[in-house]
């Protein structure tokens, strides 16, 4: 990797910019949540007639309202920009013209770089997370039949999600595990967390370890799920993690699953993949896991084989509901029509 660095020792430079940002973004305190109404939205939700339930039988009130709670959540978004947004990352161009912040494509074989933007930018990762996650649970041998319920703890006290596994509900370890991979279910991942030895303060120190043991210097856990704007990474940390992750034939198989049925009592309820490229027949996925959250912006790693090469892909902090998947589209269109391309592409900077 050095040897392409060196090949374009400024643009380099301003790509990484990785000692202020990983101290920033640690320092940084974690945004407000997701579901708080800023003071704007809520000052316009007073004064609106609107009823909870959004109705109201003045057609000139509505249409007044709409405008004001229109103008609010405007406000509302702007005042919740990301961290990537904060640290000025969008400002860094890059010859593909991507709408993620950070993003780096490797060869899986020969680890050589073929594009990097904000590589060692140290951002939150959001549901990332669960992919170490997976990885500690496999590692540790625990049996993948079983019975997990959810609990109480299990609940998202950080963000106010919502989850379709209602306490009680109770699925193997291996059932738990496909969904927080496929679905991102944020409840399956923390009782997989909650009921590792020693409870969840081990499973994180453990994610940790596991972390450092991979080389990943920039990388640090507080939750399994990824809800928590705390669990940060770099892009270049996260390739790693997801050549290790790739070897394992059950992360492989439950990750790039398309959608999956469990039974909860009498009801059969139907999950799918959060990530629509694994029924694009253009695309060969190996592993895949994406992530949201309002700090980090939308996230997506990736292994995938095209033009004869195994890569592995990172997007993060992409501003869009569907722009990491143009960004990865972009990638992939341009490696299709460059398959040889050996020399790295690097980010450089707007005057």
């Amino acid at each position: 990797m050095a040897g392409f660095l060196g090949a374009a020792p400024v643009a380099e430079a301003a790509s990484s910019n990785k000692a202020p940002v990983a101290k920033n973004a640690r320092a940084a305190k974690p945004a407000a949540r997701s579901t708080h109404l800023s003071k704007a939205a809520r000052a316009a939700q007073a004064k609106s007639p609107v009823k909870a339930s959004g109705r109201t039988s003045v057609k000139s009130k509505a249409g007044k309202t709409a405008v004001a709670l229109g103008a609010a959540a405007a406000v509302e978004a702007a005042a919740k920009p990301t961290f990537g947004q904060l640290y000025g990352l969008h400002a860094v161009e890059d010859s593909l013209k991507l709408k993620s912040s950070v993003a780096l494509v490797l060869d899986q074989d020969t680890n050589e770089v073929l594009f990097a933007k904000n590589s060692q930018a140290v951002l939150p990762i959001a549901s990332i997370t669960k992919l170490m996650t997976a990885l500690v649970v496999v590692e540790a041998g625990q049996s993948m039949d079983e019975k997990l319920t959810i609990t109480e703890e299990d609940i998202d006290s950080e963000k106010y999600t919502r989850s379709r596994l209602t306490v009680g509900a109770t699925l193997t370890r291996g059932e738990m595990m496909h969904l927080a991979l496929m679905s991102s279910e944020n409840r399956a991942a923390n009782a997989l967390g909650r009921n590792y030895p020693g409870g969840l303060a081990s499973f994180v120190a453990a994610m940790n370890h596991k972390a450092q043991s991979l080389g990943m210097t920039d990388t640090h856990y507080v939750e399994p799920t990824g809800l928590s704007s705390r669990n940060q990474s770099s892009a270049k940390d996260l390739a790693a993690l997801v050549k290790v992750a790739h070897e394992v034939p059950l992360l492989r198989e439950l990750s790039t699953s398309k959608e999956y049925q469990v039974a909860l009592g009498r009801r059969q309820l139907q999950f799918h993949s959060t990530n629509a490229l694994v029924s694009n027949p253009a695309w060969d996925i190996g592993l895949q896991k994406t992530g949201f959250i309002n700090e980090a912006g939308r996230c997506l790693v990736m292994q995938a084989r095209m033009a004869g090469r195994k890569l592995i892909m990172v997007f993060l902090d992409s501003t869009g509901k569907y722009t990491r998947i143009a960004d990865a589209e972009r990638v992939r269109k341009w490696i299709s029509s460059n398959p040889s391309a050996t020399a790295a592409v690097h980010a450089k900077p707007t005057i």
